[in-house]
C-alpha cells in the first residue's frame, strides 16, 4: 500500500509542475517574442514483483526448495522529464514604430542529432559578459542614442558592436542593413542556433548558450534564409485556447490522483485505528 502512496504522489507532483508551466505560458500570451514552454511526462521503469515460497519435494528426507512465483509488473510513478521551448514563428503585430523590428524565419536547416529545425535570434550584450539572445524586437533608443531592448541591454550589430543611432529616424532593410539618410551605418546582428533545445531560457525572454559561448552569425549560413520587418514585432506563439484545455486536463489529473491518495489515507487510518484494536 505504501508503494501506492509514492505512485500517486509522483503523479501529483508532475501535474503540479505541468500546471505551473502552462500558467506561465498563458501569463505571457501577450509578451512580444515569447516562446511557449512544452513539457514531457515519462513513467519510471516498471518493477517486476514475485512471491517467494517453498515447495516440498516428496523424498525420504523431505527436502524443501525455494520457489519464486511471478506476480506481475508494478508501475512506480511518473516524472516531468524535461521542459523545452517551442521555437515556432509567432504572429506579426504592426506597431508603426521604427524601433520595433520582427524576425521572419525562412528556410532553417534540420539538426541531424535532434531532428529539430534551427532558429535565429537578435544579438544582445549581456551585462555579465558575452551575449544573450532574444526574439523580442520591441527596441527603443536610450539617452545616449544606443538601440536597446526593454531591459536596457544593448542590441549588437553583426560585428558584435553597439548600435548608435541618435534618434528614431532610420530605415531597416529586410536583409538587416540599418540606413540613416540613405547611408548604411550598421547591420543588425542576427545569430543562428542549429539546435536551440540546448539553449538556456532565462527571464525576460532571453536565451543564453551553454557556458556563455557565442552563437554564429546567421548571415551567410548555409541553408539559412530570413528577413527583418521594421514597424512590426513578433507576438507570442502561445495558443491560449490549447493551453487552457491542457491546463484543465492537468488540473483534473491532479484531482484524480488526490482522490486516490485520500482513499489510501482512509484505508491506512482504518488499518491503524480500527483493525489494530481487535
Amino acid at each position: 500500500m505504501f508503494k501506492g502512496f509514492y505512485t500517486v504522489a509522483t503523479g501529483m507532483i508532475a501535474q503540479q509542475r505541468k500546471t505551473e508551466i502552462l500558467t506561465n505560458n498563458m501569463a505571457n500570451a501577450n509578451t512580444p517574442g515569447f516562446k511557449a514552454d512544452q513539457s514531457t511526462i515519462r513513467s519510471f521503469p516498471d518493477m517486476l514483483l514475485s512471491a517467494r515460497g517453498t515447495t516440498n519435494i516428496p523424498t525420504e528426507k523431505g527436502i524443501n526448495t525455494l520457489k519464486a512465483t511471478e506476480i506481475g509488473a508494478l508501475n512506480t510513478g511518473v516524472y516531468l522529464q524535461e521542459t523545452l521551448a517551442n521555437y515556432t514563428q509567432g504572429t506579426l503585430i504592426e506597431t508603426n514604430l521604427t524601433t520595433d523590428i520582427a524576425l521572419l524565419n525562412g528556410a532553417m536547416p534540420i539538426d541531424q542529432e535532434s531532428g529539430q529545425a534551427g532558429t535565429i535570434f537578435f544579438r544582445l550584450e549581456h551585462p555579465e559578459g558575452g551575449e544573450a539572445y532574444t526574439r523580442n524586437g520591441n527596441f527603443t533608443i536610450d539617452g545616449q542614442g544606443y538601440l536597446v531592448n526593454p531591459q536596457g541591454l544593448y542590441v549588437l550589430s553583426d560585428q558584435g558592436e553597439r548600435i548608435q543611432l541618435q534618434n528614431e529616424d532610420f530605415q531597416l532593410s529586410q536583409d538587416g542593413r540599418i540606413l540613416v539618410d540613405g547611408q548604411q551605418v550598421a547591420t543588425l546582428g542576427v545569430a543562428f542556433s542549429a539546435n536551440p533545445d540546448v539553449l538556456i531560457k532565462q527571464d525576460n525572454g532571453l536565451f543564453r548558450s551553454i557556458d556563455g559561448e557565442m552563437l554564429p552569425s546567421a548571415y551567410g549560413q548555409d541553408g539559412v534564409t530570413f528577413a527583418l520587418q521594421q514597424n512590426y514585432i513578433e507576438g507570442s506563439n502561445v495558443d491560449a485556447a490549447q493551453s487552457m484545455t491542457e491546463l484543465l486536463t492537468a488540473y483534473r489529473a491532479f484531482e484524480a490522483n488526490q482522490k486516490v491518495l485520500q482513499a489510501y489515507d482512509k484505508s491506512m487510518d482504518k488499518a491503524v485505528n480500527e483493525i489494530g484494536k481487535v
